[in-house]
């Protein structure tokens, strides 16, 4: 099954790069910079570089050897959305972002190892390159060990620190 799914991951890479040397030949657009769709942020940060998908978050993560931050959330959910607003409106967050593999997911994976106390929204998630889901990095709340409200904006950043750190004194 591994084999299986590089080759489409492999197959997935030529076809982007196809399409992406199609679009280099057109000389008119105005625009130098490439707009990323809107939709892969769901409004946690549009200017940043959002993945797809777990799968393809995981492949980058490992081959790029930056951890892997994943936001679960519910577009209906009002403490999701209140996250959200803190989240891409922090300039420091928003910064230290951009030296991670980001993906945020408004439905849950098979991977257990994303839910280790739950199925609950809004919650966060680090992962190492080594594939490692860092179940040690936990917001404030002993029943819900991943989730962060508004007000915990401060500790979410400082364990944003503490992955990136992690990832200098292990590799």
């Amino acid at each position: 099954a591994m084999e299986k799914s590089y080759m489409s991951m492999f197959l997935l890479l030529i076809a982007i790069s196809c399409v992406l040397a199609k679009d280099a030949g057109k000389k008119d657009t105005k625009e130098t910079k490439p707009k990323l769709p809107q939709t892969l942020s769901r409004g946690w940060g549009d200017q940043l570089i959002w993945t797809q998908t777990y799968e393809e978050a995981l492949f980058r993560s490992k081959h790029s050897q930056k951890p892997l931050m994943i936001i679960h959330h519910l577009e209906d959910c009002p403490h999701s959305q209140a996250l959200k607003k803190v989240f891409a409106e922090h300039k420091d967050i928003q910064k230290l972002a951009e030296k991670f593999i980001l993906l945020n997911l408004v439905y849950e994976t098979t991977d257990k190892n994303l839910s280790p106390d739950g199925q609950y929204v809004p919650r966060i998630l680090f992962i190492d390159p080594s594939l490692t889901v860092r179940a040690d990095i936990t917001g404030r709340y002993s029943n819900r060990l991943y989730a962060y409200e508004p007000s915990d904006i401060s500790l979410l950043y400082s364990n944003m620190q503490k992955a990136l750190k992690l990832l200098k004194t292990e590799l």
